[in-house]
């Protein structure tokens, strides 16, 4: 069944450097958070990070693409115990601007994950809530991180 929803983006302006804002991005999972942008277990086998959240357990991720500091991809599983099932494509955009940067983060491929509909559209929904909610952490950190330095 095709669906409408594979595909989820979001930007935010943050008034932090790009290199501020990359060593945020590039750490995969940092968008794992209750609240608040916190600091997580990562165990790491080759391209894959296996990351730990005291509040939301463990997630699987794989590194598809670094390039500093403009962009970061990651595969992020359904099965934290299974790094070959599938997963949606997270990727993240650091465009400089006269005032900070523009962080932009593009989450596909909810349709062909290997669960039920019911669970695609669930996963799809909850995303497309967490991420306004996390860049908005995001900048918080970033922002209360540069006042700090």
């Amino acid at each position: 069944m095709t669906t409408d929803y594979d595909r989820i983006e979001r930007e935010i302006t943050i008034d932090a450097p790009a290199q501020r804002v990359w060593d945020l991005v590039s750490e995969p999972g940092w968008y794992i958070n209750d609240e608040q942008i916190t600091e997580h277990r990562i165990d790491r086998d080759g391209d894959v990070a296996i990351v730990t959240d005291p509040t939301h357990g463990r997630f699987a991720l794989r590194t598809v693409t670094l390039d500093a500091p403009r962009y970061a991809a990651f595969r992020w599983h359904i099965d934290a115990d299974d790094p070959d099932s599938s997963s949606t494509l997270v990727e993240f955009w650091i465009t400089p601007t006269s005032s900070g940067v523009v962080l932009r983060v593009v989450e596909s491929g909810f349709a062909s994950l290997a669960e039920p509909e019911a669970d695609r559209r669930s996963r799809f929904d909850d995303h497309s809530d967490g991420w306004a909610l996390e860049l908005g952490l995001a900048e918080q950190y970033l922002v209360g991180a540069a006042s700090d330095a």
